[in-house]
């Protein structure tokens, strides 16, 4: 009987799923977005969800609890520090799924990309003139 054991376990022990999430969240914190299968993506949303309410409010409590469930440093600054203040005024839904219509080499899974609603705007660099343009005597 299967009682007390609701959730998709993705066909892996609880030690790596943990482990798989919690490098799935520090990547999407990091990149904020990552291309993963739709079934991580739907596991990794409510994670990362309760992460960035958990950052709304910065305090050495709410950062210690979010480096035990995350165990990257670097992803928790990013959350305090830039994502937590990017949504303090929303209410929840942080995260979207796209599925996406290429399905995955080799075993044919749906694949899914998961972003931030909000992302970071990426400025492309300025047209430098050309190398071998010749200067105008």
């Amino acid at each position: 009987m299967r009682h007390q054991r609701a959730g998709n376990h993705l066909s892996r022990t609880t030690a790596h799923r943990d482990a798989m999430v919690r490098n799935m969240a520090a990547s999407l914190i990091r990149h904020e977005r990552i291309n993963t299968t739709l079934p991580k993506a739907r596991n990794l949303r409510p994670f990362v969800e309760k992460l960035v309410t958990l950052a709304k409010e910065s305090n050495q409590h709410r950062r210690r609890l979010a480096f035990s469930r995350l165990r990257d440093k670097e992803a928790t600054a990013k959350l305090f520090d830039v994502l937590g203040p990017r949504f303090k005024t929303r209410a929840g839904g942080y995260t979207r799924i796209l599925k996406r219509q290429k399905r995955r080499l080799g075993d044919g899974g749906e694949q899914a990309l998961i972003e931030f609603v909000e992302r970071t705007v990426v400025e492309a660099p300025a047209a430098a003139p050309a190398a071998d343009a010749k200067p105008a005597k």
